[in-house]
């Protein structure tokens, strides 16, 4: 009882300081956005209380948003040149450690070397919803880090910041259905990011029916806004196309289920690129169905291969760049007997695909697969033709595979993987990677 009143009577003095943070004061000559962001940043790092941050720091993240993109470059430039590590501080710092190593020196040493911006975005972290708005003032610095790569050790700090913000201790994950909030489902829309979601059916049918599942991760600082959600479907064997469950909805039994697929993940903020928790999703998800519905066998995505059209492509054996110019005419689509002839072909060039096909970091070139293998996944069958969709097509020719994340081996496997670099394969596509088809007319 004592704490239910303390957090009511946290969130009533939270909501009276908003509410007088909004009482119209004097007004302010009218100044720049930059200068404005400028001199707020400014009076944070000043030392005052934290009540008057929290206003400061509103004002300085409202600034930001009116900042064009040209702006924001500037601002985060003036981050690096104007609030980094004091050089003086730290060699001091040092030489205090050096010549009596301790902990409390050891302490001072690592103070003196954090970049004083980081301390600054803990400030404006203060603002009410400033934990999203850095998020996507993040997104902003990695779109102008592609301009400037000056620009990194910024990033560094934004990615060690959020890191430790959104830790899996703080992540809530939330079964999201028809009768979620409207908010939630208009960002599930806006947010899908593998098979897009045509309307409001289409949404209705991924999540209404009894054989459909929809899970988000969600933070107590965004609200009701996702960070990452996975769709699943629950049916009868393992799917070879999406086609079907994307189509279908509501014709299986949850109970006689034996497979649970899931067929789409999407991370919503790409201000936390960097910040790992699709992982813990998957894992959680596959528990919680496990306990719920104890008779399904088989956990395992459908997948696409968003780069086998562009590594097939650039391939130099002779039967690489015959298929390759093969499946870019697209006669196949259209004739299921030389589909048919092309499938072994296919999938044996896929295989060599998610295996073979290295990074200069000695991780699989797929992005797909390096997440779902480093979660603990095997790669179990590759299925062709399995989306027709135009960008399936175009990025990798149609084809899908199934990673299959089996309750008992999945920590073995992510030690493997990450420790070794070892592939886990099901027998379907071993076989096709040791089978060599014949060579392409």
């Amino acid at each position: 009882m004592a704490r239910t009143n303390i957090a009511f009577l946290n969130d009533l003095l939270q909501s009276i300081g908003a509410n007088r943070r909004r009482q119209p004061g004097p007004i302010a000559p009218a100044q720049p956005a930059d200068r404005s962001l400028a001199g707020t940043c400014a009076e944070l790092m000043r030392k005052t209380g934290d009540a008057s941050r929290v206003a400061v720091a509103e004002a300085a993240l409202d600034a930001y948003g009116a900042l064009a993109s040209d702006a924001k470059a500037a601002f985060f430039r003036s981050l690096l040149s104007e609030y980094g590590a004091e050089s003086a501080a730290i060699r001091t710092a040092f030489a205090a450690w050096d010549t009596a190593p301790s902990d409390a020196a050891l302490s001072r040493l690592f103070a003196a070397v954090e970049p004083q911006r980081q301390t600054l975005l803990r400030r404006l972290n203060l603002a009410t919803g400033g934990t999203l708005q850095l998020v996507r003032m993040r997104a902003d610095l990695l779109t102008a880090l592609r301009t400037d790569p000056t620009l990194a050790p910024l990033d560094a700090d934004f990615a060690h910041l959020l890191a430790s913000w959104f830790n899996r201790g703080f992540l809530v994950m939330r079964r999201i259905d028809w009768n979620s909030p409207a908010a939630i489902l208009e960002k599930i829309v806006a947010y899908e990011a593998v098979h897009a979601i045509r309307d409001w059916d289409d949404l209705r049918r991924r999540l209404d029916p009894a054989d459909r599942r929809c899970y988000g991760f969600f933070h107590p600082a965004t609200g009701d806004e996702p960070l990452i959600f996975v769709e699943v479907a629950l049916c009868r064997g393992i799917p070879d196309a999406i086609g079907p469950l994307l189509q279908a909805g509501g014709d299986a039994d949850p109970g006689a289920a034996d497979t649970a697929v899931f067929y789409s993940i999407s991370n919503c903020q790409p201000g936390l690129k960097g910040v790992s928790f699709g992982n813990f999703l998957i894992k959680q998800v596959v528990h919680d169905l496990a306990q719920d519905l104890p008779q399904i066998r088989n956990f395992v995505t459908l997948s696409p291969a968003p780069g086998f059209a562009g590594w097939l492509a650039r391939e130099t054996a002779p039967e690489a760049r015959a298929l390759s110019a093969t499946l870019t005419r697209g006669t196949w689509q259209t004739d299921a007997a030389v589909c048919a002839e092309l499938a072994p072909r296919v999938r044996h060039w896929a295989a060599r695909y998610f295996v073979e096909a290295k990074t200069a970091a000695g991780l699989p070139v797929d992005p797909v697969a390096r997440f779902h293998l480093g979660n603990g996944a095997a790669a179990h069958r590759i299925n062709w033709p399995a989306d027709r969709a135009a960008g399936a097509l175009r990025r990798g020719h149609g084809v899908m595979i199934n990673y299959l994340y089996d309750v008992d081996s999945i920590e073995a496997r992510h030690e493997a993987f990450v420790a070794e670099g070892t592939v886990a394969c099901g027998p379907e596509l071993r076989r096709a990677l040791e089978t060599t088809p014949p060579p392409t007319a």
